[in-house]
């Protein structure tokens, strides 16, 4: 889903603010390592359809967390991929890939909305495609660094350490 993050950011906390929710602004990535139950935004991506369960299960206070796509994370992925293990020619077409995201600088790339509910975490979480694409590039980066997923074991994988 390829939205505009930054409009979508006002207009949920004016929804908040005009439906008598109380926001509490949490970290980005605070729920992270907690179990929660996500919202399926794929088939529902109404955050009034989340907003509207929450208040009807109770909770008057919504969790709201957004990240701006930040010069530091670029450049964290360039490093990375220098040192990675790639050759060159799939090195310059993710360099390129990373690059163009450059537009993106300072744009949000994520929004959390979260609420508990008989103690469990409800979370709706929508973030546009482009910065999915620059996960997956990460991702694909990581598993290509000395020591990554895809290295081998010395013994061609047949050794156990156990």
């Amino acid at each position: 889903m390829d939205l505009n993050l930054d409009t979508l950011r006002r207009e949920i906390l004016e929804y908040m603010d005009n439906s008598g929710l109380v926001v509490f602004h949490s970290s980005p990535g605070g729920l992270e390592g907690l179990p929660v139950i996500a919202w399926d935004v794929e088939r529902y991506p109404d955050y009034q359809m989340f907003l509207e369960v929450a208040k009807k299960a109770g909770a008057g206070l919504v969790l709201f967390a957004s990240t701006e796509f930040a010069e530091e994370e670029l450049e964290e992925a360039l490093e990375e991929l220098e040192q990675s293990e790639l050759p060159r020619e799939d090195r310059r077409d993710l360099e390129r890939r990373l690059r163009d995201l450059r537009v993106y600088l300072g744009v949000t790339c994520s929004l959390e909305l979260a609420f508990d509910a008989d103690s469990r975490l409800y979370l709706y979480e929508v973030r546009p495609d482009w910065y999915d694409e620059f996960l997956s590039t990460c991702d694909e980066i990581a598993a290509r660094l000395p020591g990554g997923e895809d290295e081998e074991d010395e013994l061609g994988g047949y050794f156990s350490r156990n």
